[in-house]
């Protein structure tokens, strides 16, 4: 018997709707059971796309389940699954020297209504159904900025976020008003029509230019990409822990989702013309990121700005063919949401009590060999060091690029892969060599059961898929 093919995407909606009437009830009962409801539903939802086959069908007038839209489901369902297995600690004791996070059921529902957004993007082939999708997945994280009471910085992030997040809304209906005007219809094969002929000859090409402009000025918002990354850093910082590792995998998968359905989709005509910018705002958007973490003395400041170099090399991909850049975006995705919540389960651990600042790791490797051996191996996947995942994930991404034939573009991307090593050794040795200071010796680590299953699994992740490359291609494919 064949499910159907949209049981996940229904499943999924029914999930957050549960979760906010128990959200509504109020009662500790209902807290209690949030979180073992939530990471059990999204773990049996995540099964459930692994068994339904992606299918022609089209629901709604314009949702269809693609192959491609069905791993996506998969990459944003295992990244959600993380998010809420971290951020369970976050409820219960707290952390970043703060007190626990609370409403747990209506932080959970607003996180799936996130990840029903960034369902719809991988499954409308309409313009405003793709910018309500976008918008869906992005609203709710203004709220989850500020989602602690009275924190003067989480409101403040909240704020910058929420004008950032305006501004990128507009140039994304800009860029679709323009390609409205095109083509005139919003449907995607009608858009590829009009944008083929223009490139054809057949018409001006002016205003094509002004919508491909602008549509990376909206998308470079949700994806970091220079010069739209600035809110990044503050934002990364005062929101909490658990939202910032939402931001840096889930709202970054979405983002490079909507960007591959539009660039191997209605705008796949003019892929050819727009390598030169794609590639030229990957080259910029890595440099600033990896200049930017240099000088960071808060751990998830740091990380926004390798979030930020990040995103250049997975722009780099893109201007590959269709297969291989959605191959290889999707597989080092995986690899960096495994990535960075393994870093950031580490963060946490070390900085419960004092904060997540560079200095909560001094002594880690005395206090806790095995968290200072996992944040090792976190930091050399991110710097793309072999034998790690991250290695075989750049690997992917600069043969995507290879691929198109800019084999110059690779050998810098690779030489400023190389400066990010700078930074990321740097948190090691804080963790290796830097003593902690008298008087302010950190106290006992208290990693809990699920933290350990955690960082158990992902571990193992990381390390097998780097030194298994038979299983990483085949994974990649």
């Amino acid at each position: 018997m064949t499910l159907p093919s949209i049981l996940p995407d229904v499943a999924l909606l029914a999930l957050a709707a549960l979760l906010l009437l128990a959200g509504l009830a109020g009662n500790e009962k209902s807290e209690r059971l949030a979180f073992p409801a939530a990471i059990g539903g999204t773990a049996l939802l995540f099964l459930l796309s692994l068994l339904v086959q992606p299918s022609p069908e089209k629901f709604l007038g314009c949702w269809s389940v693609t192959p491609a839209g069905l791993h996506f489901r998969q990459l944003f369902l295992f990244a959600t699954l993380l998010v809420e297995a971290f951020a369970r600690s976050y409820f219960r004791r707290g952390g970043d020297g703060k007190g626990p996070l609370e409403r747990g059921s209506e932080f959970l529902a607003t996180l799936h209504l996130v990840l029903l957004g960034a369902f719809a993007v991988v499954s409308v082939d309409n313009l405003l159904a793709l910018f309500v999708g976008l918008e869906l997945a992005t609203i709710p994280l203004y709220c989850l900025v500020a989602w602690r009471a009275g924190d003067r910085r989480g409101g403040e992030a909240a704020v910058k976020y929420v004008v950032m997040g305006a501004g990128a809304s507009c140039f994304d209906l800009f860029s679709f008003s323009y390609l409205y005007g095109l083509a005139g219809s919003l449907d995607f094969g009608a858009v590829a029509t009009r944008v083929a002929s223009i490139q054809d000859g057949s018409g001006s090409s002016g205003l094509l230019r002004v919508a491909v402009a602008a549509l990376f000025a909206g998308v470079g918002f949700k994806l970091t990409i220079f010069p739209f990354q600035m809110w990044a850093p503050d934002v990364y910082e005062g929101a909490p822990t658990p939202v910032t590792l939402l931001l840096s995998v889930v709202s970054k998968s979405a983002a490079v989702a909507f960007l591959l359905v539009l660039m191997h989709g209605p705008l796949a005509p003019a892929l050819a013309k727009t390598q030169e910018l794609v590639l030229l705002l990957s080259a910029l958007t890595m440099t600033v990121g990896n200049l930017g973490a240099i000088h960071q003395r808060h751990l998830r400041r740091f990380m926004a700005y390798s979030s930020v170099a990040q995103a250049g090399f997975i722009l780099a991909a893109l201007v590959g063919p269709a297969d291989r850049a959605t191959g290889a975006a999707l597989f080092y995705l995986f690899v960096y949401a495994a990535t960075n919540t393994l870093a950031f389960a580490v963060f946490a651990v070390a900085g419960e009590e004092r904060g997540e600042t560079f200095e909560c790791l001094r002594g880690l490797s005395r206090r806790s060999p095995a968290l200072a051996g996992i944040l090792a191996v976190c930091m050399f996947s991110l710097a793309g060091i072999p034998p790690v995942a991250g290695f075989v994930g750049k690997f992917f991404l600069f043969s995507s690029a290879a691929s198109a034939g800019h084999y110059l573009f690779v050998v810098f991307a690779a030489l400023n892969g190389t400066l990010s090593l700078y930074y990321y050794l740097h948190v090691l040795r804080e963790a290796y060599i830097v003593p902690e200071e008298e008087g302010k010796e950190n106290g006992a680590l208290r990693v809990d059961p699920l933290q350990k299953v955690l960082l158990g699994c992902l571990l193992l992740a990381v390390v097998l898929l780097g030194l298994l490359p038979q299983l990483s291609d085949f994974l990649s494919r």
